[in-house]
């Protein structure tokens, strides 16, 4: 039975749905020696090649559904190869012997913290989609005076250039003399989103760092640059979200 190229590749853990299309996109996927389409309509028994290196996908090939909790470093950068030779999270990740470890969104460069990675690509796209509605808790250091107006207009959200965009809460923490701590949530991973909102109110983010994602809260015995796999009752939880 054949599917469409981006929902079995997917299957197979080799990116989430909307990975795979920006892939196909850039003429990075091949189909039996040809450029893969948009919507293309293959099966397991076709040959396949990624970023020019061969894959096989076979039912066998379909492994146990795995999650990982990752605590990203300030300076990591969140893409899989990067043209500057930085380095990116999945650098300290353990290899798969089939598929790859798609992450579940992206942390900027000059973000830290919780970062989430599967080898299935299907639940990738189901924790990233909209519809999900999935809580993200951030803190961050704001310099700046926030004013309580400041905060009823992020809470009641603040039109951007791709749309309208809020936090669903908002938390003082501790005050510094030209600075203070916040603890924010947002249902949305657009990029920079966070950054965005605050600097729609003219305040700069000085750090800022996730600390949630959904039912999911970054371990505190967690240190930076390393990762935690998620027992398979926990990856049970995150499957029926």
């Amino acid at each position: 039975m054949k599917k469409r190229i981006h929902k079995v590749l997917a299957e197979h853990g080799y990116g989430s749905r909307r990975g795979i299309e920006e892939l196909i996109r850039q003429n990075k996927v091949e189909v039996n020696g040809e450029i893969a389409k948009i919507g293309q309509l293959v099966s397991e028994k076709d040959s396949f090649k990624i970023e020019g290196k061969k894959i096989v996908l076979s039912s066998k090939g379909l492994k146990e559904t795995r999650v990982l909790m990752y605590n990203k470093k300030v300076g990591e950068v969140s893409t899989r190869n990067d043209p500057e030779n930085r380095r990116t999270v999945f650098d300290n990740l353990p290899r798969l012997n089939s598929g790859r470890w798609i992450s579940v969104g992206r942390l900027d460069l000059n973000t830290s913290g919780l970062m989430l990675f599967t080898n299935n690509g299907e639940l990738a796209n189901k924790l990233m989609h909209p519809s999900s509605v999935i809580e993200r808790e951030y803190v961050a250091r704001i310099h700046g005076l926030v004013t309580r107006k400041i905060v009823q207009n992020l809470v009641d959200g603040v039109r951007l250039e791709d749309g309208l965009a809020r936090f669903t809460d908002v938390q003082e923490g501790r005050k510094g003399k030209t600075n203070q701590w916040f603890a924010m949530v947002i249902m949305e991973g657009r990029t920079r989103e966070v950054r965005r909102l605050w600097e729609s109110q003219n305040l700069e983010v000085s750090r800022l760092k996730r600390v949630r994602y959904g039912d999911l809260f970054l371990p505190a015995k967690l240190q930076q640059g390393a990762y935690k796999e998620l027992s398979k009752s926990e990856v049970k939880v995150i499957e029926h979200l």
